[in-house]
């Protein structure tokens, strides 16, 4: 994938989609479906996605997993989806099933003892509030500010926050607006993974959305399994197939998807951009 060369046909892809008896759409959140938001509990979906995922889900013919950063308890009120869905929060660490059971990982002892000196660090650098809490993890935000603020707030955290990560083996990434320290028990790639093990027709059409490094490492898990999709305003390298911009071209590829659950697809007219940055169907060779 990594090479450019490996062709990708979004009307093909979704004529397998109108050919299977199921398949499968994962959703990152944030950046994804819904715009960045300061105030991160407004942070609403793009206009027309809800009503879209609600259809989709509703022929029954495609599994659809939310695979978010988020508490997964978060999304609900803030999709408002008329049934509840299958969402994988805090990167995987906990899994709201669509029957609403709920399940988290175990955390070790020494991963909580660090988080929690994490916590301390940020409180008294007089940052909290700009933490984030979360099973296994914690963040700090600066989303809004001006970036020599932002610059200035990483300075601070970062060097308490990477002594914590190495001596207790946590993971310590830079997200899209913000750090974050969680245990490295499991992540993004494990969720899709965990979800794909599940499916029982083995061949079934699966594709992944997402737009920040997280979902990078997705993308590249899912080579020659599925098709990957970068949703982002702005180009920026990448190793997905395809390159949408929301909300129309995101709005045009959950419309296609609808109706390709429906029935024989013949494909009309959705353009989207090449991970090349060109406008064509299909990554250029």
């Amino acid at each position: 994938m990594a090479s450019f060369h490996y062709k990708i046909n979004l009307h093909a892809f979704l004529r397998t989609v109108a050919r299977s008896y199921c398949s499968v759409l994962l959703l990152d959140y944030d950046g994804t479906l819904a715009p960045f938001r300061t105030e991160r509990n407004r942070a609403v979906p793009y206009p027309g996605v809800t009503e879209l995922l609600n259809k989709i889900m509703g022929t029954g013919r495609t599994r659809v997993a939310f695979i978010t950063g988020r508490r997964a308890q978060e999304l609900m009120p803030l999709l408002r989806l008329s049934r509840q869905p299958e969402i994988w929060g805090s990167h995987g660490l906990e899994r709201l099933h669509s029957s609403g059971r709920y399940e988290l990982r175990e955390i070790e002892p020494p991963a909580n003892e660090a988080i929690f000196e994490a916590d301390e660090w940020i409180r008294n650098l007089q940052l909290e509030d700009r933490l984030e809490h979360k099973p296994g993890s914690v963040a700090v935000h600066w989303r809004g500010l001006p970036d020599s603020t932002a610059r200035e707030i990483r300075q601070k955290v970062l060097p308490g926050w990477s002594a914590l990560a190495q001596r207790a083996r946590l993971s310590l990434e830079d997200f899209d607006g913000g750090l974050e320290l969680r245990t490295a028990v499991c992540n993004k790639v494990d969720a899709v993974r965990a979800v794909l093990d599940e499916v029982e027709q083995q061949d079934a059409p699966v594709a992944y959305l997402g737009d920040d490094a997280a979902d990078e490492r997705v993308f590249r898990s899912m080579e020659h399994r599925g098709l990957s999709v970068l949703v982002r305003p702005k180009w920026r390298a990448t190793v997905a197939d395809l390159w949408l911009r929301p909300p129309e071209q995101l709005i045009e590829f959950l419309r296609d998807w609808l109706v390709a659950c429906r029935g024989p697809y013949k494909g009309h007219g959705l353009k989207f951009v090449t991970t090349t940055g060109e406008n064509c169907l299909g990554r250029a060779a």
